[in-house]
């Protein structure tokens, strides 16, 4: 193990060539590139088994260009409401079908679903103009992660460690160095010539998430304490159709994409009223007209007996989770649920952010691409295309390890008090979605900001001198819900995800929770 103060490298000192933190598809992307251009890998990740890590969630599939780029940047910027970086834009569609076939077809030999005559059998999901999303059933996060995993586990440049959360960058006059993780109760430094993070998302900041239960900011968290650049923090995309009830799950914008309609309480279809595209409008649009719906007439349906296909035989492992909770028949109450983050740690083409020898990827990455909304099946294919453009760049800059003074976490006073962390995690979803969901109005964004700068201190008081994960995912959770309310009240105007409302009403008051009692 490594000592965590020695300022000179000695036989117990850890370092790495490239140092990722994350496991996903941007995180196993990132590895596999910078092990291909001949550095030593270590990826450390929370994650235990593969559903630990958000990849493994993501259901649609993985767009392509299908041989139309120009239609498909189209339909990016168009879902953004006009808001994404053409530049970015080109950058991921000019890779795409490159990154596709180099790494899931040819590397990992991922067998995507195929029509009757071999064909790709692709799916068109909401906002899309053409058939050209690449799917395994509705899985396909699952069908892609495990093989990678197992690729990049096999790789003898790549170490992958499981069950390990990183608490702190190390820094030194502006550049990063490498990671605090948890593999010590004080911190055990792993000095890197480059550190990417792939963190994930922030599923973990409100009550119902598409996302696994330790998405909870850390990586940009750790690159903002640090004094990297976030941008479009408040654009949290919600996905309109997750089921309503207990135990969200995700219902596959392919359902839609392939036929299935929306109902109201009355038994109405009504996206045509909110939009001409009907179910197949962005996802912001379909969400506010969902909730809206659900307000005015008590639930909104998804109805698949309208689908092209035979839902059980095309879609399986939506069906089986439907029956898992009791759903039968052709209706699926939905609602909506937190899904992506279309903003985070500010990055360039190559994934290079503010701080020198610190990059990042995926949903913890701002790349530009998704600007206010982001286009369905659009998530796997930037963490792939930036993942291998970071890990290459990462090599290319020529860093080399270096041995700094890594910071000094304190783990000298007793535990937490009982449910500290839970209780407070609690407290902060709660404002989270009270004032930072769907709709916000500008006095609530200020009372929600008051609330969790209150919350913030009082997890700083304990993590002074206390080190354990949950702490620090509940600091992280805390930095990046006040990121969010922070760029949604410097924002007054309603584009994309953020939408803002003001009627002149009296803000309501806190949420109430038993963290406060």
């Amino acid at each position: 193990m490594t000592d965590t103060q020695l300022p000179t490298q000695d036989a117990t000192t850890e370092t790495a060539d490239v140092l990722v933190v994350g496991s996903g598809i941007a995180g196993c992307a990132a590895a596999l590139a910078a092990a291909q251009e001949g550095a030593e890998v270590l990826l450390v990740t929370k994650a235990a088994k593969p559903d630990g890590a958000s990849t493994d969630w993501a259901q649609g599939g993985i767009s392509t260009t299908r041989g139309d780029p120009e239609s498909l940047k189209a339909d990016i910027l168009a879902a953004s409401d006009e808001t994404a970086d053409p530049d970015a834009i080109d950058v991921l569609v000019d890779h795409a079908d490159d990154a596709v076939e180099d790494v899931l077809l040819e590397t990992l030999g991922i067998e995507f679903d195929e029509t009757g005559d071999g064909e790709f059998d692709y799916t068109r999901e909401a906002a899309h103009s053409d058939h050209r999303i690449l799917h395994v059933d509705a899985a396909t996060g699952t069908h892609i992660l495990r093989p990678f995993l197992n690729h990049i586990d096999a790789h003898d440049r790549i170490e992958v460690r499981q069950d390990t959360a990183a608490l702190d960058l190390i820094t030194h006059e502006g550049r990063v160095h490498g990671a605090l993780t948890d593999e010590v109760s004080d911190g055990h430094p792993v000095f890197a010539g480059t550190t990417v993070l792939a963190t994930g998302g922030i599923g973990a900041l409100y009550t119902r998430s598409t996302n696994p239960d330790d998405a909870t900011s850390d990586g940009i968290a750790m690159a903002a304490l640090a004094g990297a650049e976030v941008e479009d923090m408040e654009y949290v995309q919600f996905h309109p159709t997750a089921y309503a009830g207990e135990n969200p799950f995700l219902l596959s914008e392919a359902l839609r994409g392939e036929g299935a309609v929306l109902r109201n309480g009355h038994g109405e279809r009504f996206m045509g009223d909110y939009h001409p595209d009907a179910e197949l409008a962005p996802r912001d649009v379909v969400a506010r007209a969902v909730e809206t719906e659900r307000e005015e007439t008590g639930e909104v349906v998804l109805d698949v007996s309208t689908l092209e296909a035979e839902f059980e035989a095309e879609y399986p492992a939506i069906a089986e989770k439907c029956h898992d909770r009791g759903i039968e028949g052709d209706v699926i109450p939905v609602a909506p649920c937190e899904h992506f983050l279309c903003g985070g740690i500010a990055v360039d083409e190559n994934g290079q952010t503010s701080l020198d020898r610190l990059y990042a990827v995926g949903e913890c990455a701002r790349t530009g691409v998704h600007g206010a909304n982001r286009l369905a099946s659009t998530s796997l294919l930037e963490g792939l295309v930036w993942g291998l453009r970071a890990g290459k760049d990462a090599v290319d800059s020529g860093a080399e390890p270096e041995i700094v003074e890594a910071p000094d976490l304190r783990n000298s006073d007793p535990d937490l008090p009982e449910r500290f962390a839970a209780e407070k995690s609690i407290r902060l979803k709660r404002t989270m979605d009270e004032y930072l969901g769907l709709e916000r109005d500008p006095e609530e964004i200020a009372r929600a900001s008051a609330v969790l700068r209150r919350l913030k201190g009082e997890v700083d008081a304990y993590i002074r001198t206390r080190t354990a994960r949950d702490l620090y995912e509940l600091r992280n959770a805390c930095v990046v819900a006040l990121l969010i309310a922070r760029a949604a009240g410097e924002n007054d105007e309603s584009v994309g995800c953020h939408y803002v409302v003001s009627d002149g009403d009296e803000a309501t008051a806190e949420p109430e929770s038993p963290a406060d009692d």
